[in-house]
C-alpha cells in the first residue's frame, strides 16, 4: 500500500512540475511577444501521461509530462520552444488545411515553416542547440522554394521530392509535436474560425509591435499567406453563366396530381403533359485565354484546363451544345480552338499543344474577341477568363463582357489588373484538385 501511495505521489509531483514548466514557458513567450497574448490564452494545454509524444489537435497541446521534463532537463528552452512551435501551427491554420494534400510533405513543410519563424524571431527563450545547423539548411531551402511559408515549401517538395535522408534530417531539426489529429475536419471547424479572428488581430498588432522589436519578417510572411482570402473556383465560374433553356422536365412547375388522375381515369391520357423546357443557369458562350509566355507552361496549364473542364461538364452547368473558345496568346494570337460539344473538348485535351512562349501582350486577345462579337460568333458572351502570370500589357478600355485574370499563387510583385477586371488567385494544390488523374497522358 505504501509503495502504491508513493507511486501516486510521484506521478502527481511529475504532473505538477510539468505544469509549472509549461506555465513558465508561456510567460516567457508573453514577455517577449506581447502581441501573442490572445493566442496564448486561446491555446490550451493538457497533461496526458504515457503518450510518449507531444500532440496538437488543432485546439489543444497535449504533453507527456515525463517526456517534457526529460527534454527540459537536457534543453532548458525546450518547453518554450514546443509551446511556440504549436502556437504558430494554430496561428497559421496548419491543422485546418490538410485535405487533398500529401500529408507527409505537408506535415514536414509546416514544421519547417514554424521553425524558420522561431529562428527568425531569435527569442532567448526559443533558442535551441540545433539552430546553427537549421539556419544553414533553411538558407538553401529559401532559395529553392522562394519563401519559407508552409505553402511554398510544400509546393517545392511536391516538385522536388526530398530524399529519405533529407526527410529524416528535417524531422530531427524541426519536429516537436505530432499531427495525428489534423484529419478531423468537422471537429476543427469551430477552432479554425476562432483562430482566423486571432490571426487577423495579430497581423494588425504586428505592425505597431515591430516598430520597437524585431518580430521577424517570416512571421509577417506566413501570416499574410495564412490570412489570404482563397477563391473557390467552382463558385467563381458560376458567375460567368448565362440564362438558357435546357431540354429537361421542369419538376418545379409540374403537378403530378392532375397527371396521375388522367392516367387513372382515361388510361394512357394524362390531363397535363410535363413541360419540356426549363430556364437554368448554364455555361454556353465563354472564352478561355491562355497566356503561353515562358512562365505559364506545362502541367499548370493542363491542370487549369482540366479543372475548368471538370466544372463545366457537370450536369447542372453544361449545355448539350456550347460555344467555348480556347485562345492561346503571348504577344499575338497563336491559336483559337472552338469547342461546341464535350467530345471536342476531350479531343483538344488529348492532342492539343501549347504554342507561342514569347512576351506577353493581353490586348490582342481582347481585340480578337471583340471581332468575334461583331461577327455574331457569340449569342450571349458572358465572360472571359485569362490564365496568366500577370506580366504583360493590359488594354485600357473596358470590354462589354466580364473579365477575370486568374493567377496561380500570389505574386505581390505582379502588375495590378485594370479596375474593371476581376483578379483571382488560386493555389496550385487547389487548381490540381480532381485534375491529376485526367491530366496524366495529356500532350499539352
Amino acid at each position: 500500500m505504501d509503495d502504491n501511495n508513493s507511486y501516486k505521489n510521484r506521478r502527481s509531483q511529475i504532473r505538477e512540475l510539468a505544469a509549472q514548466v509549461m506555465g513558465l514557458a508561456r510567460d516567457g513567450i508573453l514577455i517577449n511577444m506581447r502581441f501573442l497574448d490572445v493566442a496564448l490564452s486561446r491555446l490550451k494545454t493538457e497533461c496526458r501521461e504515457d503518450t510518449g509524444a507531444q500532440l496538437y489537435d488543432g485546439a489543444e497541446l497535449y504533453y507527456d509530462p515525463v517526456l517534457l521534463l526529460r527534454r527540459y532537463k537536457l534543453m532548458p528552452n525546450y518547453a518554450a520552444h514546443l509551446y511556440l512551435h504549436t502556437l504558430l501551427h494554430c496561428i497559421f491554420y496548419h491543422a485546418f488545411r490538410t485535405e487533398k494534400l500529401h500529408r507527409q510533405y505537408w506535415n514536414m513543410a509546416t514544421d519547417i515553416a514554424v521553425e524558420a519563424v522561431i529562428l527568425d524571431m531569435d527569442l532567448p527563450v526559443g533558442r535551441m542547440p540545433s539552430d546553427s545547423a537549421l539556419r544553414n539548411r533553411l538558407e538553401l531551402l529559401d532559395k529553392q522554394a522562394g519563401a519559407l511559408t508552409a505553402e511554398r515549401i510544400y509546393r517545392h517538395f511536391c516538385i522536388e521530392e526530398p530524399s529519405e535522408k533529407a526527410s529524416e534530417e528535417w524531422y530531427k531539426l524541426c519536429h516537436y509535436d505530432e499531427h495525428i489529429y489534423w484529419d478531423r475536419k468537422e471537429e476543427l471547424e469551430l477552432p479554425q474560425a476562432q483562430w482566423r479572428k486571432i490571426s487577423e488581430r495579430i497581423k494588425a498588432d504586428l505592425k505597431s509591435f515591430s516598430k520597437d522589436k524585431n518580430s521577424g519578417a517570416g512571421m509577417e510572411q506566413n501570416l499574410k499567406e495564412a490570412t489570404r482570402e482563397r477563391c473557390d473556383y467552382t463558385d467563381f465560374l458560376r458567375r460567368f453563366m448565362v440564362r438558357g433553356e435546357a431540354v429537361q422536365v421542369n419538376d418545379d412547375e409540374f403537378d403530378y396530381i392532375y397527371y396521375t388522375y388522367g392516367l387513372d381515369t382515361y388510361g394512357n391520357m394524362p390531363l397535363i403533359e410535363p413541360l419540356e423546357y426549363k430556364d437554368s443557369n448554364k455555361i454556353r458562350d465563354f472564352v478561355i485565354a491562355i497566356d503561353t509566355s515562358a512562365s505559364c507552361r506545362g502541367r499548370v496549364v493542363q491542370s487549369f484546363l482540366q479543372k475548368t473542364y471538370n466544372i463545366m461538364q457537370a450536369q447542372e452547368n453544361f449545355f448539350t451544345k456550347i460555344n467555348v473558345h480556347i485562345i492561346q496568346c503571348d504577344s499575338e494570337i497563336r491559336q483559337d480552338i472552338k469547342i461546341t460539344e464535350r467530345k471536342e473538348f476531350d479531343a483538344f485535351m488529348e492532342s492539343g499543344r501549347l504554342t507561342g512562349f514569347g512576351s506577353t501582350d493581353f490586348r490582342p486577345v481582347f481585340e480578337y474577341v471583340d471581332e468575334l462579337c461583331r461577327a455574331k460568333e457569340f449569342e450571349d458572351l458572358k465572360g472571359l477568363i485569362y490564365f496568366t502570370d500577370g506580366y504583360g500589357i493590359y488594354p485600357e478600355q473596358m470590354p462589354d463582357y466580364d473579365v477575370a485574370f486568374l493567377f496561380l499563387n500570389d505574386d505581390e510583385n505582379a502588375p495590378k489588373v485594370p479596375p474593371w477586371a476581376i483578379r483571382i488567385v488560386l493555389d496550385e494544390e487547389d487548381l490540381e484538385e480532381n485534375a491529376d488523374a485526367e491530366v496524366s497522358g495529356r500532350t499539352l
